[in-house]
């Protein structure tokens, strides 16, 4: 009973810590965040925080590493051969994933954020995207395929952010099947009547 008491303590307390941390990269850039002040608007003390991180760059570290792997965990399906995953399926559980770590993506998305990670994550997007393609367009070169994904994850990243400013409201399964027809009939979406 004790550990699972001390395993939500954990989460908790690391929860607090995120919260306090991307409100603060919102306002300011890394280098201008203390321990001191994010403990004091996570309501937590110093020791807690060390207990846990080396310093504010191996917060940020851990963060952004959680996200990848949560979002390389959502594009795994599309790599399966065998499985019969659609594009919403999987643009669902992205969007899904995003949603999840919506703080994060505010921040990467905002001024202060951190363009290389974005860069990690458009590149893992990119590795994952692109060999499901191979599978489903066994005729078409890789040249037209990176293009076809340089085009269409810049228009997801502007999806997101519209999605972000929105507060998120509409549901992850409408985004999705939003970008999925997007891409798959381009100007013909704003043709298609409402449902």
């Amino acid at each position: 009973m004790k550990k699972v008491t001390n395993d939500h303590r954990i989460r908790v307390t690391k929860l607090l810590i995120r919260k306090a941390f991307t409100n603060l990269l919102n306002q300011k850039p890394i280098q201008s965040i203390s321990v001191k002040e994010l403990c004091e608007l996570a309501g937590i003390n110093r020791g807690t925080f060390y207990s846990h991180y080396t310093d504010i760059y191996d917060l940020c570290d851990q963060i952004e590493a959680d996200m990848l792997q949560d979002l390389k965990n959502s594009m795994e399906p599309m790599l399966h051969k065998d499985a019969i995953v659609t594009p919403v399926q999987i643009t669902t559980e992205i969007f899904r994933c995003l949603k999840e770590n919506s703080d994060l993506c505010t921040v990467t998305l905002g001024k202060y954020g951190d363009k290389e990670f974005m860069m990690k994550l458009m590149n893992l997007g990119r590795e994952q995207c692109l060999e499901s393609y191979s599978h489903y367009f066994k005729n078409t070169s890789p040249r037209k395929m990176e293009y076809f994904y340089a085009f269409v994850s810049s228009g997801c990243i502007g999806l997101l952010r519209k999605w972000l400013a929105d507060g998120m409201v509409s549901p992850i399964e409408e985004i999705a099947k939003i970008a999925e027809k997007i891409m798959l009939s381009g100007i013909g979406f704003l043709q298609e009547t409402e449902d």
